[in-house]
């Protein structure tokens, strides 16, 4: 049986991944009841699929959440409690998250290996290099967007599909949450 890989971002609406300026985390935006459900979505089994420079800026983000005391929101540590795969020819062991495997060669192999392999589903946030050539290969089930209420024209960085491929979506399902922030789950084909 192959296991499902879902391709998990968020965007603000004029598709930018993050940010610079003084918007903060969710670019301010995050309420209770999206909260609660990305502690709902991680709380199964699951295993988390990195690149390596995601991963490099998820190791930044806990080490400054560690070193300042705080106590992250309820998903991430559940995030960073999960068996993670780091697609990587620069990273190595061992690395400062419980139970992470770097593992190097080309990221559809590696993938695809995975998804052979794996009793549980798959999942990756962010890491948009890595899912744009996971996609083009037909390796996304799933691709998860959490649509932010913002339009971060002047300071939006890393535009989440540049370079992909043309697909069709067929919409899963549609969420709202704390009334303005939508999630969007699709299933890929590529555009014929």
């Amino acid at each position: 049986m192959t296991a499902t890989y879902t391709f998990d971002v968020f965007t603000s609406l004029d598709g930018f991944g993050s940010h610079q300026g003084d918007w903060g985390g969710y670019w301010g935006k995050q309420g209770p009841e999206l909260l609660a459900h990305r502690e709902a979505l991680l709380a199964p089994e699951q295993r988390m699929v990195f690149g390596a420079t995601t991963f490099r800026e998820n190791m930044e983000i806990f080490a400054e959440i560690d070193a300042a005391g705080v106590t992250p929101d309820p998903w991430v540590t559940r995030m960073r409690n999960l068996p993670a795969t780091v697609v990587s020819s620069t990273l190595s062991g061992p690395l400062a998250w419980a139970d992470a495997t770097v593992v190097s060669g080309d990221a559809v192999d590696v993938v695809a290996r995975l998804k052979e392999r794996s009793d549980v589903p798959l999942r990756s946030q962010a890491s948009l290099s890595l899912n744009r050539a996971l996609a083009a290969a037909g390796l996304v089930d799933r691709i998860e967007v959490t649509v932010f209420p913002v339009i971060t024209g002047k300071t939006g960085l890393a535009p989440v599909f540049a370079g992909w491929e043309d697909f069709d979506l067929d919409l899963i399902e549609t969420r709202t949450f704390d009334g303005r922030t939508h999630v969007h789950t699709y299933r890929p084909t590529r555009h014929a």
